[in-house]
C-alpha cells in the first residue's frame, strides 16, 4: 500500500505534469493562430492573383489565332538565319 508520502510525490509529479502540458497547449494555440492568419493571408493573395488572371482572360481575343500568327515569325526567323 502507498504511503502518504508516495502519494504525495505522485502528486507533485501530476501538478508538474499538468503545469508543462498547459504551457505546451499554449504554444500549439500560438502556433495555431500563426498558420491560421498565414492561411488567409494566401487565401487573399491567391484571390486576387485569380481577379488578376480573370481579367487578363477577359482582355484576350476571342477569335483564334491563324496558323501564320502562332509562331509564323519564329519560322520564318530560322529560315533566314539558314
Amino acid at each position: 500500500m502507498a504511503t502518504l508520502q508516495d502519494l504525495a510525490d505522485r502528486v507533485e509529479r501530476l501538478l508538474l505534469r499538468h503545469e508543462e502540458l498547459r504551457r505546451t497547449h499554449a504554444l500549439l494555440e500560438q502556433q495555431c493562430a500563426a498558420v491560421t492568419h498565414e492561411r488567409d493571408s494566401l487565401r487573399s493573395r491567391l484571390n486576387a492573383a485569380r481577379g488578376r488572371i480573370d481579367t487578363l482572360l477577359t482582355r484576350l481575343p476571342t477569335e483564334p489565332a491563324s496558323d501564320a500568327d502562332v509562331g509564323g515569325g519564329a519560322d520564318e526567323a530560322r529560315t533566314e538565319a539558314r
